[in-house]
C-alpha cells in the first residue's frame, strides 16, 4: 500500500518537533480525517534556513509533513512557495489515491507559514 519511502519517512520522521522561537507558523488541519499538521520556518536572507513540524495523523499525513521539510529547506521563499502536492507524493514514490489529500495539505502549511511569514515582514513574497 505505502512505498518503502513513506514507510522511512514514518518511522524516522525529518525535522519533526516544535521549534524554538520561528520566524512564522501555520496549522492547518482536515476535519474530514482528523489530520492535523503545524510547520514551523526560520528565514535567513529570503531562503528557508530550518524549518520543523508537528503532525497528529496517519502514515501519510507524518510522512508527507517529513518530506516538506526535506524539500523546503535550503529554498528560497519563491522557490518553497512552487512546490507542489504532486512533487511531495512523487519524492515519497507513491501515496494512495484516498491519502493525496496529505500531500495537499502539508503544500498548505507550508504555503501558509510563508505567507505568515510575509505578513510579519514588509516584504511580499
Amino acid at each position: 500500500m505505502y512505498s518503502k519511502k513513506v514507510i522511512e519517512h514514518f518511522q524516522n520522521p525529518k525535522n519533526m518537533g516544535k521549534m524554538k522561537n520561528p520566524d512564522a507558523v501555520a496549522e492547518v488541519g482536515n476535519p474530514k480525517c482528523g489530520d492535523i499538521m503545524k510547520l514551523y520556518i526560520k528565514v535567513k536572507n529570503g531562503r528557508i534556513k530550518d524549518i520543523s513540524f508537528e503532525t497528529m495523523g496517519c502514515v501519510a499525513a507524518i510522512s508527507t509533513s517529513s518530506m516538506i521539510t526535506d524539500m523546503a529547506k535550503g529554498k528560497t521563499l519563491a522557490q518553497a512557495m512552487k512546490i507542489s502536492y504532486n512533487d511531495v507524493a512523487e519524492k515519497l514514490g507513491r501515496l494512495p489515491p484516498i491519502k493525496m489529500h496529505c500531500a495537499d495539505l502539508s503544500v498548505k502549511a507550508l504555503q501558509k507559514a510563508i505567507k505568515n511569514y510575509g505578513c510579519t515582514k514588509t516584504k511580499t513574497y
